[in-house]
């Protein structure tokens, strides 16, 4: 009678496992220490949900609620907390596969992120917009980027540091010769001190 148990308990115990899924199988043990990355969610039966923090050969560092601790991720019952594909047999996250493969395209095909900002361009002009406007309403009004203006303004900036520079290292001019060309060069960055407005720094602007 009770080997007679025994077996029933047996087909039962192969029929369960049987109609378990991969899934099922895979809480159980745990994840492949090589499905995971640092930074990912992960979720433990008994800690909760937390961060991986650093990967070892078989443990990894995770931050959880109540403290930091080391498991065997194999042996742990961990399981993924965020959403993941799998691809070809390569398992990895959902957020870092769309990350990636943006990234991918963008390099592709040569395109540039709308939200970037122009450094060294004052936050507010950021994604602005120049437009010039005749008096003649029959003329159509010319738009330009704000941050191709901002561009030329630079340059215009650099180039007369430069001239500057070239300036007073020149020792074919003589003093009075670099006085004379240095007055010219400090009204030009009179002239242009209407722009600097644009700049973020201070330390950036035209000085008169």
């Amino acid at each position: 009678m009770g080997c007679r148990r025994e077996q029933l308990w047996i087909q039962k115990l192969f029929r369960g496992c049987a109609g378990s899924s991969a899934r099922d199988f895979e809480d159980a043990m745990g994840l492949p220490i090589q499905n995971l990355h640092i930074g990912m969610q992960v979720r433990h039966p008994r800690y909760g949900q937390g961060t991986i923090k650093a990967l070892t050969e078989h443990t990894a560092d995770i931050t959880f609620d109540d403290a930091p601790r080391t498991v065997d991720p194999a042996t742990s019952e961990l399981t993924v907390a965020e959403a993941t594909a799998s691809l070809a047999e390569m398992q990895m996250p959902l957020s870092a596969l769309i990350r990636e493969t943006a990234q991918a395209m963008v390099a592709a095909l040569g395109l540039e992120k709308a939200d970037q900002l122009v450094e060294g361009l004052a936050t507010r002009w950021q994604r602005g917009t120049v437009v010039l406007k005749s008096a003649d309403e029959s003329l159509q009004p010319k738009e330009v980027p704000l941050e191709t203006f901002f561009h030329k303004i630079v340059m215009i900036r650099n180039n007369l540091r430069v001239l500057e520079q070239k300036v007073n290292a020149n020792e074919k001019l003589s003093d009075a010769d670099k006085f004379d060309l240095q007055q010219y060069i400090t009204r030009c960055y009179g002239s242009l001190t209407t722009f600097n407005v644009l700049f973020k720094s201070k330390e950036d602007q035209f000085g008169s």
